[in-house]
């Protein structure tokens, strides 16, 4: 894809504090510099946001990942999109890599919230009129919202990289750790033409270690484990180790969204995982940065988005298998 500079003056990027890196990547691969925007918290927490150019009637994106500090990156996110609608934006599209509160996505048991709904709320109700997001928790998500929702995919680039292995390129099997991963599993096994094996987790009772079955032939196989965020990374090392002790000569794992919270590094470093693929959805602490982790970056698939969102042109053809730009 062409880097020169991109001919609509209307057509502004800014990016908040969550993942600048990742928006200056975005910015470069479409095209432009990123808009210069202050944000400041007063001693109390109180944050301030002051845009530092003109945007009336602008075509306005904001990337912002709601992730760690989750609170902060949102209420950061809200603040501007009011500011941008009074500083009379033409449309305020919303960039969220990572969308935070995705996991409180429905009712589990009684008297429990369903958040992700209420941050769709505030989102559209503070004056977005779009939203990009990447691989949400649940597809569903994209009807919380009252707006025009781009849901994009992150199989196809973390495919990619399996695609270009050559290590990777027979006797492969791509793992879900539990049976609401099935879908994403599937298509990362259909993009690398690979058989896919579900994991089947039971815990007995309370305070019980979890019995994992494995659904599919994993013996003599080189596992890929796929789930869209790995978060204290309880989950996939126990899964990892069930697939190890089942036969499965290597053990990858691979997700969207590196939260990484609490233990995680510490329980990926002592794993039986040899490589943990992940993108650049969330930027990743220099402390946090493993020897096992490989990020590949999401700015190429999110900066093509953008540019056919702003041309009116379908965004469909980045969910082929292959991630390339294509006019």
């Amino acid at each position: 894809m062409s880097r020169e500079h991109y001919e609509d003056p209307k057509l502004k990027i800014f990016s908040l504090s969550s993942n600048i890196p990742l928006a200056e990547k975005i910015a470069k691969e479409v095209g432009l510099e990123l808009g210069t925007v202050s944000s400041i918290q007063f001693s109390d927490g109180e944050i301030k946001i002051n845009i530092d150019e003109s945007i009336r009637g602008a075509h306005v994106y904001v990337i912002q990942s709601t992730s760690s500090p989750v609170n902060d990156h949102l209420m950061e996110l809200l603040i501007m999109i009011d500011a941008l609608k009074r500083a009379s934006a033409k449309t305020i599209n919303i960039v969220i890599p990572y969308y935070g509160y995705a996991r409180q996505d429905r009712k589990a048991q009684s008297r429990e919230p369903i958040t992700s709904k209420l941050v769709a709320n505030m989102i559209t109700n503070a004056g977005a009129d779009r939203v990009l997001a990447l691989d949400l928790h649940a597809p569903q998500i994209q009807g919380f919202f009252d707006i025009p929702v781009d849901h994009l995919l992150g199989a196809p680039l973390l495919a990619n990289y399996f695609l270009d292995n050559e290590v990777l390129q027979k006797d492969v099997v791509v793992v879900s750790p539990d049976h609401g991963g099935v879908t994403r599993a599937r298509k990362l096994a259909e993009f690398i033409h690979a058989p896919i094996a579900i994991i089947d987790k039971r815990r007995p009772k309370a305070n019980v270690a979890e019995v994992m079955n494995i659904i599919g032939e994993v013996k003599g196989k080189k596992a890929i484990l796929i789930d869209d965020m790995i978060d204290t990374a309880g989950t996939i090392t126990l899964a990892a180790q069930a697939l190890k002790d089942a036969g499965a000569t290597d053990v990858y794992a691979c997700c969207t969204h590196a939260v990484l919270s609490g233990p995680a590094i510490e329980r990926l470093e002592n794993s039986v995982i040899k490589e943990v693929i992940v993108t650049d959805s969330i930027n990743i602490p220099e402390e946090k940065l493993s020897k096992k982790i490989v990020q590949v970056t999401v700015s190429q698939l999110i900066a093509e988005a953008i540019k056919r969102i702003h041309e009116n042109r379908s965004v469909s053809p980045l969910f082929q298998e292959k991630f390339t730009i294509l006019d």
